[in-house]
């Protein structure tokens, strides 16, 4: 019976030794588990927490570059910025966003407004965090929310830096906006890899220069490196990379000039586009009526969103680049060199007008402007007094597709390659063309009407006056452009934009000569831009069109004065100037002006008159002496 107990406490007794020996392999096992954990968070992983805890006290906050300048040729400012402060809310937050506003109305003056503009911007920007509900706050409105701020959790005051367009209307459809950025824009942003540098920007450009050189404007986003207290506010700055503003550009555009041709259109709605013709400068591009652009800075607010939007004038339409119109009467010096060109005319080429033409085995006449016709006709009196008859039989002659590939090489029916975004092509018909377009074959009517820059033949402004540029520089073609150089923010280089000329056409010296001084006699007497032009000290070459908006029945007469405002005809006009030596080409049309040489071409000489003399135009004097006597 010993033996046996004896045995059992043996065994007991090695039991026991087990479990101390697999206790201390289990708690050196956990300690060791514990000390890799320790080693792997303390040095392998050292510097990612030290990054985290940093972060906890720290935060990264992007430093929005000032946005670059834009200036005319004298370095007149079109587009410029200012600093203000701003009353921005976070609706995530907020509780309560109507009840925020509500009491935060009783400190800073908030409008009906001001609501109905955050509530657009809500709807239309919602995936942005932090939205402004009052702009450029006054000093006293600042110090008041200050002793108020913790009220209003979820809100705050920064400031910011706005957009500012000085000449307000001026040039507008030229210059476009910024505006803030949308879901659609933080989408092609991202897809260009171009995100990053817009941290902390709530602009961006939105049309005309401001989008199409948006790249230049923007300039490079800098960073903060601050800390912040518990309550997510900045105690002090850490480091600081600097932003780099946006470089400045430097547009071909006259400012005055600008101004000047825009009064001078009064209440008319159209376009002008004045163009070098050595250089391709646009020296003006006119599009009435126009917009203010600060409107559109901070979200347009409903009241002027409907006015413009709503308008039967269409004030947001740049009429110089997307307005498209018959050209009249202004394709003729045109098809003159295009009759000259294919051998169809020569200068002693003469045919007889009886106010009429008529197609061969048709009984339909083709009226001339003037009833009972021109009589005797050669090419130079058929653009002087702008004989129908005449461009009637020699557009049959010539053919539409003949006329297609002529006129192309001076830009028409395809854009000129201006440097901005949304210019359209117009129309330059021809047999395919229609084919495609209606599924029909080309009727030889379709031709006569082409002729006198009827039918389907739409043109811009801006292919008006680049087209009149190329008859006024030789033949040689330059593509138009408004931005003619662009200054580095950091260094003040500038750096100039070079542009190729091109001879589109084998244009013969005497053939451009004879066409050039035929539009030289429109303007003296007996042309029909003759009385515009009356008293000018120098001489300009010119052609008047008229293009029809009503269709008139067969055997009616148009009487400008018995039909409604908007259904008379189109006024046109091209011009270079001086005659001998041109540095100015221009191409516009004033819609339902009635007739070329009595409404476009007044309107015309008082841009010339400046550009070559320096003279304003004295209603515009006597115009700006009311205003500085009510100022």
């Amino acid at each position: 019976m010993a033996g046996t107990a004896f045995s059992d406490q043996q065994v007991q007794l090695s039991n026991f030794r087990l479990r101390i020996w697999f206790c201390i392999i289990v708690i050196l096992v956990m300690l060791g588990i514990l000390a890799s954990r320790f080693y792997f968070l303390q040095v392998i992983q050292h510097d990612h927490f030290h990054t985290l805890a940093e972060n906890n006290r720290m935060s990264i906050v992007p430093v929005v570059p000032n946005r670059g300048l834009i200036l005319d040729r004298a370095g007149l400012v079109i587009a410029n910025n200012f600093s203000a402060y701003t009353l921005e809310i976070n609706p995530s937050k907020v509780d309560d966003l109507d009840e925020t506003i509500d009491r935060l109305s009783a400190i800073v003056d908030i409008t009906p407004r001001d609501r109905k503009r955050f509530k657009k911007l809500r709807e239309d920007s919602h995936r942005f965090e932090i939205l402004p509900i009052k702009s450029r706050l006054t000093e006293v409105e600042v110090a008041r929310f200050a002793a108020n701020r913790f009220r209003f959790p979820g809100v705050d005051i920064n400031a910011r830096l706005f957009r500012n367009y000085p000449q307000g209307v001026s040039a507008s459809h030229v210059v476009g906006y910024i505006g803030r950025i949308n879901d659609k824009d933080l989408e092609k942003l991202e897809a260009d890899e171009k995100l990053p540098n817009y941290r902390g920007s709530n602009h961006l450009g939105k049309i005309g220069l401001e989008e199409s050189f948006e790249d230049e404007l923007h300039g490079r986003t800098g960073f903060e490196q601050v800390e912040i207290d518990a309550g997510g506010r900045a105690i002090r700055s850490l480091s600081r990379e600097e932003p780099v503003a946006g470089n400045n550009l430097i547009l071909s555009l006259d400012l005055k000039l600008q101004q000047i041709a825009e009064k001078a259109f009064g209440q008319y709605r159209g376009a002008l586009v004045a163009i070098d013709p050595k250089t391709g400068d646009v020296l003006a591009s006119v599009s009435q009526p126009g917009f203010d652009p600060n409107y559109f800075v901070d979200g347009i607010d409903q009241v002027h969103w409907d006015a413009y939007n709503n308008s039967v004038d269409k004030p947001l339409n740049n009429r110089a680049l997307r307005g498209v119109y018959p050209p009249g009467s202004t394709i003729k010096p045109f098809m003159a060199l295009a009759g000259l060109y294919y051998g169809k005319r020569s200068p002693a080429t003469t045919i007889f007008d009886p106010g009429y033409f008529t197609l061969s085995g048709s009984s339909h006449q083709y009226r001339c402007w003037k009833s009972g016709g021109h009589g005797a006709v050669d090419l130079k009196k058929s653009v002087v007094i702008s004989c129908d008859t005449y461009y009637y039989g020699l557009a049959n002659e010539l053919g539409i597709d003949r006329m297609h590939e002529f006129l192309s090489k001076f830009g028409f029916g395809q854009l000129t390659g201006i440097d901005v975004k949304d210019e359209v092509s117009g129309n330059l018909p021809s047999k395919e063309w229609k084919k495609r377009r209606f599924k029909q074959v080309w009727y030889p009517g379709e031709t006569v009407i082409s002729g006198i820059g009827q039918g389907y033949t739409l043109v811009t402004p801006m292919q008006l006056a680049h087209a009149t540029a190329i008859i006024a520089g030789n033949g040689i073609s330059i593509r138009p452009h408004f931005v003619k150089a662009i200054q580095n923010s950091q260094t003040g280089e500038i750096k100039s934009i070079d542009f190729p000329k091109e001879q589109p056409f084998p244009f013969k010296a005497e053939d451009l000569a004879l066409v050039r001084d035929a539009m030289v006699a429109v303007t003296q007497p007996g042309g029909t831009a003759a009385r515009a032009a009356a008293g000018a000290p120098y001489a300009f070459g010119g052609k008047t069109g008229t293009a029809q908006v009503k269709s008139m029945k067969q055997g009616e007469k148009y009487n400008e004065k018995t039909v409604e405002e908007r259904y008379r005809d189109h006024a046109l006009f091209i011009a270079y100037a001086p005659a001998n030596d041109p540095t100015i080409a221009i191409g516009m049309i004033v819609e339902n002006g009635g007739h070329g040489g009595s409404t476009a071409a007044p309107i015309a000489r008082q841009v010339l008159d400046y550009h070559l003399l320096g003279k304003i135009p004295a209603a515009q004097i006597e115009e700006a002496k009311v205003e500085e006597e009510h100022d």
